[in-house]
């Protein structure tokens, strides 16, 4: 039976923050420090967590039937949350997801209007930027046509850390019958859609990197200033909510296997942790949707 966990990514800076452990199988000892992250003498030594159950992937034939499932399951987690609390909480990446997005999505008149989104990851840029604002893509490719969605926004600046706290501070206003909590106190999305790239990463987690090792007592939007302009992103405890989806797909030149290699580090290699690719670290909530060339290499346990 397949599991479809929310997935997002989010935490802020805050001050004040004592150490965290890491749940699910990598393990982090609890450190006392008042840093939001571990220093790599504070960590246990982090483990390789079980391969996903095979059940838990969903390989069809190419990227259109990819696009096509996860249109599908949109449409069936709108109906089934507003069924259960009367509102659909959403949370999309940027890149080839949005392309999924845009095509035909059942229903959308009966449910767009009850839908609260909230971006797994975005680039602190200005929200009209078309190059790099993942809502400006977002709106243009499907967002504006769903009518009376509640599309929770960044400020626009270039400052990481204010955005994170800020966008933290935006999705932390909303009632629980819009975004309920878990027993932890945790957004629990209603559905989280998840792409993964060819290093692992996932939102803006990158491998070797502390902002993967952040636990449920962290912030929930993570600033990150990888690369320049900064990002934000939802932190992994965040992502692994109530209904996960993670979409791999697409073929080229440079990838004529699509993401085959990337997908069984994912998904079935005894040999990786949160460091060093950290999409391992959805291994136990998510139910991943692959076309046939991204999961050529997961062996016949899964194809």
């Amino acid at each position: 039976m397949n599991v479809l966990s929310s997935i997002l990514l989010f935490a802020s800076v805050r001050e004040g923050i004592a150490a965290f452990s890491l749940s699910n199988s990598a393990l982090v000892r609890k450190a006392p420090t008042t840093c939001l992250f571990a220093e790599p003498s504070m960590t246990e030594e982090l483990v390789c967590p079980p391969p996903t159950p095979a059940e838990n992937v969903v390989v069809l034939e190419d990227a259109d039937a990819v696009g096509q499932k996860i249109r599908e399951i949109v449409a069936e987690e709108a109906e089934k949350a507003i069924s259960a609390h009367g509102h659909f909480a959403l949370a999309i990446p940027g890149g080839s997801i949005l392309k999924m997005l845009a095509g035909d999505i059942a229903n959308k008149e009966e449910w767009t209007s009850k839908t609260t989104l909230v971006y797994v990851n975005h680039k602190c840029v200005s929200m009209d930027d078309g190059d790099l604002a993942t809502h400006a893509k977002a709106r243009k490719l499907f967002l504006d046509s769903w009518e009376g969605v509640n599309a929770i926004v960044m400020g626009g600046s270039a400052d990481g850390e204010q955005e994170a706290k800020e966008y933290e501070d935006k999705i932390k206003a909303l009632s629980d019958d819009v975004l309920p909590k878990t027993e932890a106190g945790l957004p629990l999305f209603d559905l989280s859609l998840i792409g993964v790239g060819d290093d692992g990463h996932v939102g803006s987690l990158y491998p070797g990197r502390e902002e993967v090792l952040v636990d449920e007592s962290g912030p929930w939007v993570l600033p990150v200033a990888m690369k320049d302009p900064p990002s934000i992103t939802l932190s992994l405890p965040v992502m692994k909510g109530k209904k996960t989806v993670i979409a791999a797909c697409g073929v080229s030149d440079k990838y004529p296997q699509g993401k085959s290699a990337g997908m069984r580090r994912a998904i079935a290699a005894d040999d990786e942790n949160l460091q060093s690719f950290p999409a391992v670290g959805l291994r136990d909530c998510a139910t991943w949707v692959l076309d046939k060339a991204a999961a050529s290499k997961l062996g016949e346990e899964y194809n």
